[in-house]
């Protein structure tokens, strides 16, 4: 695998790589694609010309009445017949154009995102046109559809979108019901790589690996298995062994896969699984930071190394695969320039992410990142405490200007967690995790902060922050806060229970009753925190606060939508 240098072949179309030599691939036109054409989107509405605005906002609404409100492991929900993902290809006509692209599949409890993300980065650096599908989106649902790098424009998205969504609308029925949300996205996402032919679709599971509906793939070129553990157990079972069975589901007969070093329970059920489609797994171990030239990751966190590690196989092979083979390539020296710079450049939101507050710089700064399992949990508080520890990574924030850098380098620190999950988790398994992990590296939480969402869950949003509920219900956000009460007191040796008695009601900015207890706080929603935030970094000028958000991927993005309004 590591013998592979950049020769392409089949030159009808020349390409400039930054290796500085002029490779070619071949273009993926199915005939069913050149007789296609996208649907314009009507631009009036009620007899007037329809703003841009109210355009996308009713793309995202006829989008939002394809969410079912059901849980997905409710299996008396009809959209749970994976079959019907079939007769959807078939109306959209897309089975040939899927059997055209050149797929790497990834699965995973953690660690695939950034592992497509870094794979998709390798390859554009190739110089390949490259479109990478991921999930959730923080902000907006466009960047769920990455091209070459960048999210699809909003022009193409919503041509792209009501093309699928109208034929769809018209060939469904009481058998053939619409798609369900995250299975029209999928399609959605198998159009726009197929009519904007790229030379690489990198796609991400949604959940588990064997009913998901990316798994409509019958020859991806390479598979790969992110790390495993414990997440959405109610779907995908109570045991290791049961959820490796879900993400194996993803192999397929003879094509070879890769994953990373996995407990035993799991590597057994993956080995078993690829053995029985007679499918080369190979395990991929984590990238050696000596292969990067003397230049770091450009996501941060130790554990990313195993991702990058993946990544580069994956990359790797989907080369050798499609006749690019790579000479000169060994694993004791640097990785190819191209390979170094996809994985020094990549970029991911909402993953171990920096962000100095534009209101306040210097003095409080936002550490994201969507941990929502045990696992993730675990590596998220190791990321926060070795960035906390040592100041010398402001030099490295995208914003930090010099005069708040002399300054702010003489301040003392003080840690805060942002955090919600959503009900299904179990903060009793999430919260541990976090609160020793960082204490066994120094780093202890001065105040914890519990907030509801802002983003609801049976629609989607526009980048426009929504009104808030007045009558918001924060029964979740005092479980969590009890949880984490009742954490503190034990591991300072006194008894976990009668927390409630440290605690008192208090009204918050928008006049709701809140409880403010010693070790944390609860605001009835995300902008009122995040006031308080600034207003105490505010009036303590020496005193730099950096503040933890995780537990939600919807929470990362809801801050994200705050801090860079």
């Amino acid at each position: 695998m590591w013998f592979l240098a950049l020769k392409f072949l089949n030159p009808p179309i020349p390409i400039s790589s930054s290796l500085g030599l002029h490779f070619s691939t071949p273009p993926l036109i199915s005939p069913i694609l050149s007789s296609i054409q996208i649907k314009n989107i009507p631009m009036a509405k009620g007899g007037s010309m329809e703003s841009a605005a109210d355009r996308y906002q009713s793309t995202l609404d006829a989008l939002s009445s394809l969410i079912t409100k059901k849980s997905r492991a409710d299996k008396s929900n009809k959209g749970d017949r994976y079959d019907l993902l079939f007769d959807y290809l078939k109306i959209l006509e897309l089975d040939e154009a899927i059997s055209q692209l050149k797929i790497i599949h990834v699965a995973g409890t953690k660690g695939k995102g950034s592992t497509c993300t870094f794979a998709e980065s390798i390859l554009r650096n190739c110089g390949f046109r490259t479109g990478l599908f991921t999930s959730p989106h923080l902000i907006d649902v466009r960047e769920r559809f990455r091209l070459d790098g960048l999210e699809i424009s909003e022009e193409k998205f919503l041509e792209y979108f009501w093309w699928c969504y109208d034929r769809l609308k018209e060939e469904t029925n009481d058998d053939v019901p619409m798609p369900t949300y995250f299975r029209f996205l999928a399609l959605l996402a198998f159009k726009i790589f197929a009519a904007e032919q790229v030379d690489v679709a990198i796609l991400e599971v949604g959940l588990g690996g064997r009913f998901d509906a990316t798994n409509v793939v019958e020859k991806p070129i390479v598979c790969g298995i992110s790390s495993l553990g414990y997440d959405h157990m109610e779907i995908l079972g109570n045991t290791l062994g049961e959820i490796a069975g879900e993400k194996a589901g993803i192999f397929k007969h003879e094509i070879p896969a890769f994953t990373v070093p996995q407990p035993d329970e799991a590597m057994h059920v993956l080995e078993e699984k690829a053995s029985k489609l007679n499918v080369n797994l190979q395990v991929a171990h984590p990238l050696n930071v000596n292969l990067l030239n003397g230049l770091k990751l450009a996501l941060e966190g130790e554990h990313q190394y195993l991702n990058a590690g993946l990544a580069v196989a994956l990359c790797s092979t989907w080369l050798q695969r499609t006749g690019h083979p790579i000479i000169n390539f060994n694993q004791t020296g640097p990785l190819p320039e191209p390979f170094i710079k996809g994985l020094t450049t990549a970029s991911l939101q909402g993953r171990a992410q920096i962000v100095p507050d534009i209101e306040s710089p210097g003095n409080l700064v936002f550490y994201l990142d969507g941990a929502h399992s045990p696992e993730s949990m675990e590596a998220c508080a190791r990321w926060f405490s070795l960035c906390t520890r040592d100041d010398n990574h402001l030099s490295n924030l995208n914003y930090q200007p010099q005069q708040h850098m002399d300054e702010g380098s003489k301040k003392d620190t003080a840690q805060i967690l942002l955090f919600n999950c959503m009900s299904v988790r179990d903060p009793q398994l999430l919260l541990p995790r976090l609160m020793r992990t960082c204490a066994s590296h120094g780093v202890c939480f001065k105040k914890a902060l519990f907030v509801p969402n802002i983003s609801v869950y049976h629609k989607v949003g526009s980048q426009a922050l929504p009104t808030i509920d007045p009558q918001v219900d924060l029964s979740w956000q005092f479980a969590l806060q009890r949880a984490w009460e009742s954490l503190m007191q034990s591991d300072k040796g006194g008894e976990p229970s009668n927390t409630d008695q440290a605690c008192e009601e208090v009204k918050d900015d928008t006049g709701m009753s809140v409880m403010s207890c010693k070790n944390s706080s609860i605001f009835s929603s995300l902008p009122s925190a995040i006031k308080w935030l600034r207003d105490t970094a505010q009036k303590d000028r020496f005193v730099r606060f950096q503040v933890l958000v995780t537990g939600s991927l919807h929470l990362v993005g809801d801050v994200l939508r705050l801090i860079k309004k």
